[in-house]
């Protein structure tokens, strides 16, 4: 028995549809409809009075449910509208016109994040991008080297969205300490379906958001920050939810909170929040250590039948090595996804990887067998369209 199939009911999306793009949109959990409902109510009932009644700690509150996940202590972890917000926050902490101006990711980083890093080269960050041989891993003793003495904060992926290779953040940690730079780790492909320690790893901040594993929905990003390096750090991307005494309407420079309210900036997405929430308590209530057991039996059968069909898998084969999604060269990916999805099986594809297919807790073998064979069927139609 699959104890983690009792958490299939909770999803309704599963009763029509074989939901295997969780790397991308987890399904929604039943019980968010009523979270979405329960704001409806208080902003309908209880007018701006929500504010004091719990609104305004929300992005706290909330993230503490997602601090649980990854490994954050309470009131460690704030809530933003997406990784790009936090990751700008990020950045906008340093600065870049120092000698110290270097930042150093990886060709296969998030494009989003990849897009920000350019446009701080125009401010005098220097970015060092560290190519990737395969398309699929970044080499570990190259991305290290890169590291040095005129780093200051190095911006990776624990997990590549492009192929599922999961990178060693405790190794990048020590070394970038070890050379005066702090460490940025995005865990947007992992939080939800494999460990994640900030703490454990000594990470200086790591971002996420809840559109994927953590079954969250949109406008829901997270921010954590290292408790100690909370005086240090004044965000220039600040908002009045950011200041000491934020009702107190000061035209004067901000004077930061001495609490994690200091890397907020403005208004925070109050209905996001309330549907997040629900995924994030399904998440604890299934246990990540389970999750991420099952995530890889799933993704080796996954690798099993792809080898099978004779299609190569471009993602880790060590169970070490992945996250919870595998990458296929599919022929004609593009049009089998469409084709796909008009069936109501739910994968997608990226340019330059291929189909992308992540199962999740709530998924069953059968469902993968189910997919490999429409598959088949999909590619003879366009084979034959073709």
């Amino acid at each position: 028995m699959d104890e983690l199939l009792r958490w299939r009911a909770e999803f309704p999306i599963l009763e029509r549809t074989v939901h295997l793009i969780n790397h991308s949109l987890g399904a929604m959990p039943r019980r968010t409809r009523d979270r979405l409902n329960e704001f409806a109510d208080v902003w309908q009932t209880r007018g701006i009075r929500a504010w004091e009644e719990g609104w305004w700690d929300m992005p706290v509150r909330v993230g503490d449910l997602i601090g649980r996940i990854i490994g954050a202590g309470p009131g460690e972890t704030v809530m933003h509208q997406n990784v790009s917000v936090a990751n700008a926050l990020v950045l906008s902490c340093f600065d870049w016109s120092a000698k110290r101006n270097k930042l150093v990711t990886d060709s296969l980083n998030f494009p989003s994040n990849l897009y920000q890093f350019h446009e701080h080269a125009g401010q005098g960050m220097r970015v060092a991008r560290v190519p990737s041989p395969d398309g699929i891993r970044v080499p570990l003793d190259r991305l290290l080297d890169e590291i040095d003495g005129q780093t200051a904060l190095v911006s990776i992926s624990h997990v590549i969205f492009r192929s599922a290779f999961v990178q060693d953040i405790a190794a990048i940690v020590e070394k970038a300490h070890s050379a005066g730079a702090m460490v940025c780790a995005d865990v947007y492909q992992s939080a939800g379906v494999m460990p994640v320690d900030v703490r454990a790893w000594d990470v200086d901040f790591a971002t996420g958001g809840s559109v994927k594993w953590l079954c969250g929905g949109p406008g829901a990003g997270f921010l954590y920050v290292r408790r100690d390096l909370w005086p240090s750090l004044r965000p220039k991307a600040t908002g009045w939810m950011a200041h000491r005494e934020p009702f107190a309407f000061s035209g004067e420079p901000i004077e930061y909170a001495e609490d994690a309210f200091r890397f907020l900036n403005g208004t925070p997405g109050i209905p996001a929040l309330y549907s997040a929430m629900s995924g994030y308590e399904i998440i604890l209530e299934a246990g990540v250590e389970r999750i991420r057991a099952k995530s890889v039996t799933q993704t080796g059968l996954l690798i099993e039948m792809a080898e099978e069909a004779g299609f190569r898998v471009v993602s880790p084969k060590a169970p070490a090595e992945r996250g919870g999604s595998i990458i296929l060269d599919v022929p004609h990916g593009y049009e089998v996804t469409k084709e796909l999805a008009r069936r109501n099986f739910l994968v997608d594809f990226r340019p330059g990887a291929g189909i992308r297919v992540g199962p999740h807790f709530y998924n069953t073998n059968e469902e993968l067998q189910l997919l490999w064979r429409e598959i088949r069927t999909v590619l003879e139609s366009v084979v034959a369209a073709v």
